[in-house]
């Protein structure tokens, strides 16, 4: 009889190892020499039972002390029944990543996800409900804030008519046991310690096939479909809203509810405006002698309407006039945001004689500082 080697050597881990560090050195190896990938490896196939055998006592505390004070006397079962593997099946998915991590594995292996539950899955030939379909829209910077109606065209699948979507000839419905699997929806295979079942390649998964299947359809139920529609879009929509119609994404299976279609907002922007939420900012230039004496300037808004706005007398460049709700509109809201005007004080790049000689007069009575203090950004 060949001598077993200490399982934590099998493993590769010092023997005051965490339980985790035990799990991920098990996952290493069973991920290296597991049969299916290495088929007709004897000795990928020893290593991997070797590996298994010895996280079966390591992985289970109680085992592991007994193992830690007697050595493999403390865990041989009487009259040498062997080691009982089902602490490392229900651990599995564990060491595999969880949340369908093993299943992830052997889906790799097999093609296929694992059976659940010890016995074959139901077969399901209800209704089942259609794909979401999105479709991408974009629309001018006026008539995100104004609203407008858009007409879009997109493809979707649609009930077939001829057999009013049962998929087979004459809409009877008429179905038989899948020959492949035998009705259970699905096909095992054994493979070393496991038994994996994996999805029928036939029916799908629904334990049935049709017997006469459509003509014009092929059987799917569905047809592929392309469809006009006006989609109405409300004012103060901006890129990233989307809008749902419900029931007119793809038909549903067997009759099942159809999915929805989402149309996805894309505003272009507008040379001017600049937009941040329900607020709009404008840049206008003003001449000189308007912002140190005031005055009052007419600005055309985004929707045509011309405003009557107020420059005090002094005002710098670059300061922010407000205009309340004379915004965007709130969606789904009446209110409307504030309109911000950034004011430009416009310096002339040429003066004419007169106008350079009274700009020297003005520079006389206001006096210039030739050498002038900084001031803080804020300011």
């Amino acid at each position: 009889m060949a001598t077993k080697r200490d399982y934590y050597q099998v493993l590769g881990v010092s023997k005051d190892a965490t339980l985790e560090q035990i799990k991920k050195a098990y996952h290493k190896l069973a991920l290296q020499n597991h049969p299916d990938t290495h088929p007709g490896d004897k000795a990928a196939e020893e290593r991997f039972k070797e590996a298994t055998e010895a996280y079966e006592v390591l992985g289970d505390e109680k085992k592991r002390a007994a193992y830690d004070q007697f050595g493999f006397a403390g865990i041989d079962g009487a009259g040498g029944t062997g080691h009982d593997y089902s602490h490392v099946y229900q651990d599995f998915s564990d060491i595999f990543g969880g949340h369908g991590g093993f299943e992830d594995i052997f889906s790799s292996f097999f093609g296929g996800g694992m059976g659940g539950g010890g016995g074959a899955r139901q077969s399901q030939q209800g209704p089942g409900p259609g794909a979401n379909l999105r479709y991408d829209v974009t629309i001018d910077f006026a008539q995100a804030l104004a609203g407008t109606k858009v007409d879009i065209s997109y493809a979707h699948q649609v009930m077939c008519d001829t057999c009013h979507g049962t998929g087979s000839e004459g809409g009877d419905g008429g179905t038989k046991v899948c020959p492949t699997c035998g009705g259970s929806g699905q096909v095992r295979r054994n493979s070393g310690f496991f038994s994996i079942a994996t999805t029928c390649p036939t029916c799908g998964g629904t334990g049935r096939v049709i017997d006469h299947p459509c003509s014009d359809c092929h059987g799917s139920g569905v047809k592929r479909k392309q469809t006009k529609v006006r989609v109405t879009i409300p004012a103060g929509v901006d890129t990233g809203n989307h809008m749902t119609l419900r029931g007119m994404g793809d038909a549903g299976a067997n009759g099942g509810e159809s999915g929805d279609l989402y149309v996805y907002i894309n505003v272009k922007p507008d040379k001017y405006f600049v937009r941040d939420g329900a607020d709009l900012y404008l840049q206008i230039p003003v001449s000189f002698p308007q912002a140190a004496l005031g005055s009052d300037i007419q600005v055309t808004n985004w929707d045509g309407t011309v405003l009557k706005v107020n420059i005090p007398s002094g005002t710098q460049s670059g300061k922010l006039l407000r205009v309340r709700d004379q915004g965007a509109p709130k969606l789904n809201s009446t209110e409307r945001g504030d309109l911000y005007i950034k004011i430009q004080v416009d310096t002339p790049k040429r003066l004419g004689l007169k106008a350079k000689k009274l700009m020297q007069d003005l520079a006389e009575a206001m006096g210039s500082d030739d050498h002038p203090s900084p001031v803080t950004f804020e300011q």
